[in-house]
């Protein structure tokens, strides 16, 4: 009777009286266990799901935690460090903080000469500039190198790359004597000026990777629109490039609020210092360094540079990964 019954449904649901009477056996119990055969001689399989773990994928996501803890291990300190006296600093190495000091965050605040949202102002304007010159110039460049022929172009390609392997030390010397000649010494214009310029090789080849993906067709069609190419890059290859100068933008932001070398060259005057040469004015080589304030004021230099980072960290990854891509 369960067969004959079965066989209208069946027909409907499209399966055979054979697999309903099986259904049925299973809805009864009667269904042969897991690694038995059934009627049709098949063996049964369980058909639950299984999170199978290997000693091996244990072994990586082990190894994976234990050396990002040991990296993120000295920033927790700092964190914690910020909020100890200082004679409570280098005796405790952990993170548990058995005194708290409150005081760390207005004493460093007010430390210095000047107040630190001073010298937090200092290089956000140091920062705006330069990320806006390498925007300008740089999409500029990459656009010459990428869409126009010219003259001694693979030439000064090649020596645009081979500025990438020059360090900054090289050209530092001759670089301060032609601007404390100009007498721009201790303004934000030697650190500006050089971004107006083009003079970030790296970010002028990434954005012609990113160009040459672009096709030409979009070129051509303007073309025979009528455009020329101050149109094109504006209206064309400008909108397109938002991935690239994302990512020009966040390591710009990054690498100039990160920098202390340039800013400790040209910077002398403590009204004009950035957050790094102001943090460095925390640690006196003569007497007690005021630690306990040093940190808590590197907590505070570090938000930015965090935020930036989680907030345009699709953009960095879109625009790195998408460069390549011809």
């Amino acid at each position: 009777m369960t067969n004959q019954t079965s066989l209208p449904d069946s027909q409907v649901r499209g399966g055979s009286p054979q697999e309903l009477v099986l259904d049925e056996e299973e809805l009864l119990g009667k269904k042969p266990p897991v690694g038995g055969t059934d009627e049709r001689g098949k063996t049964v399989k369980d058909k639950s799901p299984k999170f199978k773990v290997s000693m091996r994928s244990l072994i990586k996501h082990a190894l994976l935690i234990l050396g990002a803890g040991v990296m993120i291990y000295p920033l927790l300190w700092m964190v914690a460090s910020s909020f100890r006296p200082n004679d409570l600093i280098f005796r405790e190495a952990g993170l548990v903080i058995s005194q708290v000091d409150w005081n760390n965050y207005p004493s460093g605040w007010n430390a210095l000469s000047e107040p630190f949202s001073k010298y937090l102002m200092n290089s956000a304007i140091l920062v705006l500039g330069c990320i806006l010159g390498n925007l300008v110039s740089c999409s500029m460049a990459a656009y010459a190198f990428a869409r126009l022929d010219f003259k001694f172009k693979k030439i000064m390609f090649a020596l645009m790359l081979m500025t990438i392997m020059l360090p900054i030390h090289v050209i530092i010397v001759p670089q301060y004597i032609m601007f404390s000649q100009i007498g721009w010494v201790n303004t934000f214009w030697p650190i500006i000026v050089p971004k107006l310029l083009a003079t970030d090789g790296f970010f002028i080849f990434l954005m012609i990777q990113f160009i040459r993906g672009i096709p030409k067709d979009m070129d051509e069609a303007a073309r025979i629109d009528g455009a020329g190419h101050p149109r094109i890059f504006l209206q064309i290859i400008l909108p397109l490039m938002v991935p690239a100068l994302a990512t020009t933008a966040i390591f710009t932001f990054i690498w100039t609020w990160s920098d202390f070398f340039t800013s400790l060259i040209y910077l002398t005057n403590p009204s004009n210092y950035t957050v790094q040469v102001a943090l460095n004015a925390f640690i006196d080589s003569t007497g007690e360094s005021n630690w306990g304030a040093l940190f808590a004021m590197s907590i505070v230099t570090l938000v930015p540079v965090f935020l930036a980072f989680l907030f345009g960290q699709k953009y960095l990854v879109k625009g790195i990964a998408t460069t390549g891509i011809k």
